[in-house]
């Protein structure tokens, strides 16, 4: 007996199982395949949402109401003595007895007040363009002189400049800064028209160069009217 060998037995356990890579790989499956079907059945359970439902809508808070003010009511207007309480304003006779600043006189004892203008200094008898005359600049031979324009009427107007000297030559004449007018030349002097309007208050200066001329001219005017300064 002593001459007959044992076969080897199997492996039991951990080795056999380490032994035989076919069974883990097997194992594997099977455990996927388990994994797969208990992920199919929990996402089938889940009932889906039907079509065009909307989440619930989340509680609004009420608005928070201001307190309300009171508004002012305005006083009535005390009644006057023979006018009448359905009247929705004073009439201008009214408005005349209560003191305004801004009611006129009345005309004709009507009780109209009548609109109180400052009269221009136009309708004072100051003509609409007045003149004033100066010499800006003297040297040898000549000088500069000017007349300073202002339009007192309460519209745009135009002007005419007129001087005459004791002989003597014009050389130029401007408007500084605004459309240049006409210029006639004569014997004594010249005529300067406005290339441009005058607004209403506004101010305008014509300049010019004579040689060989007195500074004092002998006449000088705007729109027929006498300048002033000299």
């Amino acid at each position: 007996m002593s001459g007959m060998r044992r076969s080897p037995r199997p492996p039991h356990g951990p080795v056999a199982i380490a032994s035989s890579p076919w069974i883990v790989v097997g194992a594997g499956v099977v455990v996927m395949v388990v994994l797969v079907f208990v992920a199919m059945g929990a996402y089938r359970g889940r009932s889906p949402a039907p079509d065009g439902a909307r989440p619930p809508a989340l509680p609004v808070p009420s608005a928070v109401v201001a307190p309300s003010v009171p508004t002012s009511v305005p006083s009535p207007v005390p009644v006057l003595p023979g006018l009448s309480g359905r009247a929705s304003g004073l009439p201008p006779s009214a408005t005349a007895l209560s003191g305004s600043p801004s009611a006129g006189p009345t005309v004709g004892g009507t009780g109209r007040p009548t609109a109180a203008r400052s009269p221009s200094r136009a309708a004072q008898g100051q003509p609409a363009m007045s003149g004033r005359y100066r010499v800006v600049q003297s040297f040898d031979g000549g000088f500069i002189g000017e007349v300073a324009m202002v339009n007192a009427s309460a519209r745009s107007r135009g002007w005419t400049v007129r001087l005459e000297f004791s002989g003597g030559r014009l050389v130029t004449a401007w408007v500084e800064g605004v459309p240049q007018g006409t210029i006639h030349r004569s014997d004594d002097g010249f005529t300067y028209v406005s290339g441009v309007e005058v607004s209403p208050g506004g101010s305008v200066s014509l300049r010019f160069h004579m040689e060989r001329a007195s500074s004092t001219p002998h006449e000088c005017t705007v729109d027929g009217v006498r300048c002033g300064g000299f």
